[in-house]
């Protein structure tokens, strides 16, 4: 049974999105909150607005397809409810950080190429090989180990190779680019399917370092046999045509997160996270709430204490900045977030009372706005959401 349709109460019926380009209706709260509403805070995750939002970045990338990067468990919100989603829509590239997110995967997406962007761990290759998943080959040491698979296995072996154009962490340097040409026989064996690289500012429009990318992996290109190309993510197909390439590589931006922070936000609203509350109590001016009394009262005060601390990944960056949402107004993060509870002054709104439903993310204060405030960006607040925060799905 799935997870909305066992609920407590009937889970309220979904309404079609908005063309491209608008928001969706928000997202409705979850019924009875989990399994027999046991959930102290559930992540309502809408897989309509995760392929409403791929289908917007496929149209401004027409150059290529348009990848799914759900590495991270698709950035905390569930890689097995969510890469099916894309998959039934027509996504047929996918990127995760590790072999073992591959092997979960790959039973639910047969047809797609499945790749691995941390490369193949020694030993590993021969797992890669028998589960059909394709590794981004980050050094000579890897495309080595690749080729000699592939001597024994007596065939051409698929594999990505990354070049690194500015952000020095993965990927063929200079000087391993220099062997290459030098020695293109090295790639004997391997069947290029892209060439790749990753962006380092590209939500940053006016860097200069978008261009000087986009020259050192044209000028990197041509050192190495011809094959397809792969160039931007999230925010790079949002820099046009020149960032264009045979494949594009989005991840934040199919959750909802926006990969133009200098303007609007272009893609759809995907999650909402909702904690309840568990008890109400009233204090007096002077007294105090929460660890090493960081916020005293100042009048006469309602302190409501949620369901959620930084053990769900809620910030505890948060303390006494945080707002949540209440029937449309915000409501204030009062002391510490500790492990398993955040207080919330709650005096000027007498709806909130056990058991409410405090939106934390959603409508009123999207995933970049948390952000934003806990000095972070909006990958590390979906992605830090632990297993105690229930996932619940609006199916696609």
């Amino acid at each position: 049974m799935s997870p909305i349709a066992d609920m407590t109460e009937p889970a309220p019926v979904c309404a079609p999105l908005a063309d491209a380009g608008g928001a969706p209706p928000p997202l409705a709260p979850p019924a009875g909150g989990g399994e027999k509403g046991r959930a102290g805070a559930v992540l309502e995750v809408d897989l309509r607005a995760v392929v409403a939002n791929w289908r917007t970045l496929a149209a401004r990338h027409p150059s290529g397809p348009v990848a799914g990067v759900v590495k991270a468990d698709a950035y905390g919100l569930g890689a097995t409810a969510v890469a099916p989603a894309l998959a039934a829509a027509g996504c047929r590239h996918f990127f995760v950080a590790a072999l073992d997110e591959a092997l979960a995967l790959r039973p639910r997406l047969a047809k797609a190429m499945l790749a691995v962007l941390g490369g193949p761990l020694p030993g590993t290759e021969a797992d890669h090989l028998a589960h059909d998943v394709t590794p981004v080959l980050n050094s000579l040491a890897e495309i080595d180990a690749w080729a000699a698979l592939a001597r024994r296995a007596g065939r051409a072996l698929p594999a990505l190779l990354h070049v690194d154009t500015g952000m020095a962490r993965l990927g063929l340097d200079p000087p391993a680019l220099a062997v290459l040409r030098d020695d293109p026989a090295r790639l004997g064996g391997i069947d290029l399917r892209y060439v790749m690289t990753h962006l380092v500012s590209a939500e940053c429009a006016a860097d200069p370092l978008n261009a000087a990318q986009a020259r050192r992996f044209a000028d990197a290109c041509a050192l190495l046999p011809p094959a397809p190309r792969s160039f931007a993510n999230s925010s790079g197909i949002f820099l046009g045509a020149a960032f264009g390439s045979d494949l594009a590589r989005p991840g934040a931006a199919l959750w909802g997160i926006n990969p133009t922070p200098e303007q609007p936000n272009p893609m759809h609203p995907v999650v909402r996270l909702r904690a309840r509350v568990l008890a109400v109590r009233e204090i007096g001016p002077g007294e105090s709430v929460g660890y090493d009394a960081t916020f005293t009262a100042t009048r006469p005060s309602r302190i409501a204490t949620a369901a959620i601390g930084y053990a769900d990944g809620w910030r505890r960056a948060l303390s006494n900045c945080g707002t949540v949402i209440f029937d449309g107004a915000p409501v204030p993060l009062v002391g510490r977030v500790s492990m398993d509870l955040t207080t919330f002054d709650a005096t000027d709104q007498p709806g909130i009372v056990p058991g409410a439903w405090l939106d934390l993310i959603g409508p009123g204060q999207d995933v970049d706005a948390v952000a934003t405030a806990a000095g972070t960006n909006g990958y590390e607040v979906l992605t830090a959401l632990g297993p105690r925060v229930q996932r619940v799905y609006a199916p696609a």
